[in-house]
């Protein structure tokens, strides 16, 4: 017949589990403060780190990041300007972030570009896909298209949004690829990406990319939803060096930007070494 513990043994197994959790190796907690990342040195092409780089894990607003990318083609073959005047139609309204657009406003594509980067504005997406495409379903032929061109293997979009969508999937090595391409592409982008908020109807609205004014750190994106977590890509120069993060799948932003953060000092400190960003990487993710 077995017995129940009593009360003072039920507290002394609580207190044996506890102290068994404070024993774990640091890593075992940090193994949970994101699921994948990759750096790159964009100075010379070298990866040096990467965690879980083929993991399948949704986007969120980094998609915002092919959608700027595709409509800023447009901008290169003439085909779209800046300055362009684009109607806001009521359903550019989506839900989510949001860069405050009024139906039936007007809004230069611009200002669209400022609201996607900055306030990561679902609104300036959808209202920019259905001005060049019609609606948001065509535009993302576009973005797919775009992302096979690049060698995105393990990644679907299914709106340009980000929003929660069956089947949209990416990969943190995907996004380090995107970045990559998109930057080379486009480094006036970076006009945008770096900017730490903007006014718009009256209103300032602040960046979601919480590590502008981290020493170098000049872009790029952060997302978020349920399923996927803490997102972000940054880069970051000092000197001559110029590193790209991509932090996926994170618990917190805390600690997604720590996790990023993390990476970026090893990077500046070990630019040619991936042996020595991983072993000061050690216990941090």
């Amino acid at each position: 017949m077995s017995h129940s513990p009593s009360i003072p043994g039920r507290w002394l197994c609580v207190l044996l589990l506890v102290l068994a959790m404070l024993s774990l190796p640091a890593g075992a907690d940090a193994a949970r403060r994101a699921r994948a990342a990759v750096m790159i040195n964009l100075s010379n092409g070298k990866v040096l780190y990467e965690h879980n780089p083929n993991l399948s894990i949704p986007p969120a607003s980094l998609t915002k990041v092919m959608t700027m990318y595709v409509v800023m083609d447009r901008i290169k073959m003439g085909r779209l300007k800046r300055t362009t005047s684009i109607r806001v139609h009521p359903t550019a309204r989506v839900g989510g972030s949001s860069m405050r657009l009024r139906p039936r406003q007007k809004v230069t594509v611009d200002q669209l570009l400022t609201g996607m980067a900055v306030a990561s504005g679902n609104d300036a997406a959808m209202a920019v896909s259905q001005h060049i495409s019609g609606n948001s379903r065509n535009f993302t032929h576009l973005m797919n298209h775009k992302a096979r061109q690049l060698g995105m293997t393990r990644t679907v979009f299914k709106n340009p949004t980000g929003l929660p969508a069956a089947g949209q999937r990416t990969t943190a090595r995907d996004m380090a690829t995107l970045a990559r391409a998109y930057l080379r592409s486009h480094p006036q982008a970076m006009r945008y990406h770096s900017l730490r908020s903007f006014r718009f109807n009256g209103r300032t609205l602040g960046a979601t990319n919480t590590m502008l004014g981290i020493p170098g750190v000049d872009g790029l994106k952060t997302g978020w939803t349920v399923a996927s977590g803490y997102n972000i890509i940054v880069t970051a120069r000092r000197g001559k060096t110029r590193l790209l993060v991509v932090v996926m799948g994170g618990r917190s932003r805390a600690a997604r930007d720590m996790v990023a953060h993390s990476l970026i000092e090893a990077g500046f400190k070990a630019p040619a070494s991936p042996q020595q960003v991983r072993k000061r990487m050690r216990g941090v993710l």
